[in-house]
């Protein structure tokens, strides 16, 4: 298996006479948290969207273990073991933290989700739920309703729903975004757990976090990559700099 994880080849998306994403050529590491981050404006998310096929490319390949994934669709990627969080929570609010979690494990069981059976059958299912649970902090938590939970704890839950599809690849699109301080800590540290024998592709905009969880930084500027790199390595570039209009890369 090639030691790429994720790989576009001259990925391009244009709206009209708008590049959004021009020519981006772009390897992910397998096992590593990669960065992708720029001004606004940049392209991140509508690259991130290519990538994850919320958006079908106008041009060029993209690859999952080397593998064509250009024309696949989100929920065959998922299958795949390619899953992506989003900015905005997108857990089931009417539903307790366990059984949110329940709804992703059941997956695994080979047999659609069984919703004509008595809830018994999923019983098997508790002891893992518990853990996933415990791993996100949320266990005291297992029997509120995910509407009655803060937004943080919501983001956490949705981290607990995606760990329960057991991804190989895990992509964040901002998931630091509207939490507190405290939180953000908290989502930090169960990023870098969450990334052991996992690859990580993340788009975010706070740059302590950047600096914290990642190996590898890709910067975008007008869609087009400007720099690659680590941590120390971009925030030196002189063109990130001014990118950044003399910000903190």
């Amino acid at each position: 298996m090639t030691d790429i994880a994720i790989e576009t080849e001259g990925l391009t998306k244009q709206f009209g006479g708008f590049y959004a994403v021009q020519g981006v050529n772009l390897q992910v590491k397998r096992h590593t948290i990669h960065a992708l981050i720029g001004p606004n404006g940049a392209g991140k998310s509508t690259c991130f969207n290519l990538i994850t096929k919320f958006l079908q490319p106008s041009s060029g390949k993209i690859r999952l273990n080397g593998q064509d994934i250009t024309t696949t669709k989100p929920a065959a990627l998922a299958r795949r073991g390619m899953v992506r969080s989003f900015q905005i929570s997108s857990v089931f609010p009417h539903l307790t933290c366990a059984e949110n979690v329940r709804v992703a494990l059941q997956r695994q069981m080979h047999n659609s989700f069984k919703f004509w059976k008595p809830e018994s059958v999923l019983h098997e299912l508790d002891d893992e739920v518990d853990e996933i649970l415990k791993s996100v902090g949320l266990w005291d938590m297992r029997g509120a309703m995910a509407v009655e939970l803060s937004y943080g704890r919501k983001r956490l839950l949705e981290l607990a729903t995606t760990l329960a599809l057991k991804p190989e690849v895990l992509l964040f699109d901002e998931p630091m975004a509207g939490m507190s301080t405290g939180d953000i800590q908290m989502v930090v540290d169960l990023i870098r757990k969450a990334a052991e024998g996992r690859t990580v592709l993340m788009v975010e905009h706070n740059m302590g976090v950047v600096a914290d969880l990642s190996d590898t930084i890709t910067v975008l500027q007008r869609g087009q990559v400007l720099a690659e790199g680590s941590y120390e390595e971009v925030s030196n570039n002189p063109e990130v700099r001014a990118a950044y209009m003399g910000g903190h890369a």
